[in-house]
């Protein structure tokens, strides 16, 4: 395994010979993960080198506090802000969130105590979401006085549903694990402190299939959401094509009919 640190609060890990999964990690455990302006920054660093990188199949976003995925904003660096302050810091938190949402790879959370407001919103930005028993997530954002402006208004409510997110997002609740699963908040359920090892065994899986056919599946579920029928098939199609000559198309289907393993070339 190899490490590479962006600012002194997140890291990127690669895992396996090849090094097709990549862990994404907050490692800000004194301040359990609070996002800083400074925090950020990194986090939108670290996702714009992942983005850039063809030999990432998947990514795992992980935290090293024991007690804490991520506890949203900083409130204790905004409290000493202006609203200059507030204005000029926005367009770096945004930015972080977004570099989660829109990396070309499948991502994966692995969420263990508290999942919080822009925590949660972390994690909503990922593909699945594997928690284990002592998560709990939330978007408490309105009991401070503001909204979540992580994306949780938009991803929320596509993966419950309209009036599930609007009631979850009014009361600002914290939900436990075996609820949040019941919910839909999270995917998986994995035993108590094994979050992060399932989270990077389904990765691991993940990443064994095409890197071209991953990205190509994951643009067209993402793309295809919310459009009518017609226009995500269109979006399918489009998706179909980018795969349908590749490389790695080729060799999938060469790997089958001569009964072996693929080796993919990733184009």
């Amino acid at each position: 395994m190899t490490e590479q640190r962006f600012g002194e609060w997140v890291a990127v890990r690669r895992h396996g010979d090849a090094g097709r999964v990549a862990e994404l990690v907050l490692d800000r455990p004194k301040a359990m993960n609070a996002i800083s302006t400074d925090m950020a920054r990194a986090l939108t660093e670290a996702c714009a080198a992942l983005s850039a990188d063809r030999s990432v199949s998947c990514v795992v976003l992980t935290s090293t506090h024991e007690r804490a995925f991520c506890v949203g904003a900083d409130l204790k660096e905004r409290n000493s802000f202006t609203d200059a302050d507030l204005a000029r810091q926005r367009p770096h938190t945004r930015a972080a969130y977004t570099g989660v949402l829109e990396l070309p790879m499948p991502s994966v959370a692995s969420v263990h105590g508290f999942a919080l407001g822009g925590g949660y919103e972390l994690a909503l930005a990922c593909d699945v979401i594997v928690a284990d028993p002592t998560a709990v997530v939330g978007l408490p954002e309105v009991t401070v006085g503001v909204i979540p402006g992580g994306g949780g208004t938009q991803l929320l409510p596509r993966r419950v549903g309209a009036a599930r997110a609007a009631q979850l997002v009014f009361t600002g609740r914290r939900v436990p694990a075996a609820e949040a699963l019941a919910l839909g908040l999270v995917d998986v359920l994995a035993e108590e402190g094994q979050d992060r090892v399932e989270a990077l065994a389904l990765a691991a899986t993940i990443a064994a299939n095409s890197p071209v056919g991953l990205r190509a599946a994951k643009r067209a579920l993402r793309l295809g959401q919310g459009a009518d029928l017609r226009t995500g098939l269109d979006v399918e199609d489009a998706a179909w094509r980018a795969v349908a000559f590749s490389g790695d198309r080729a060799e999938g289907v060469a790997a089958f009919n001569e009964k072996r393993d693929p080796v993919w070339p990733g184009e």
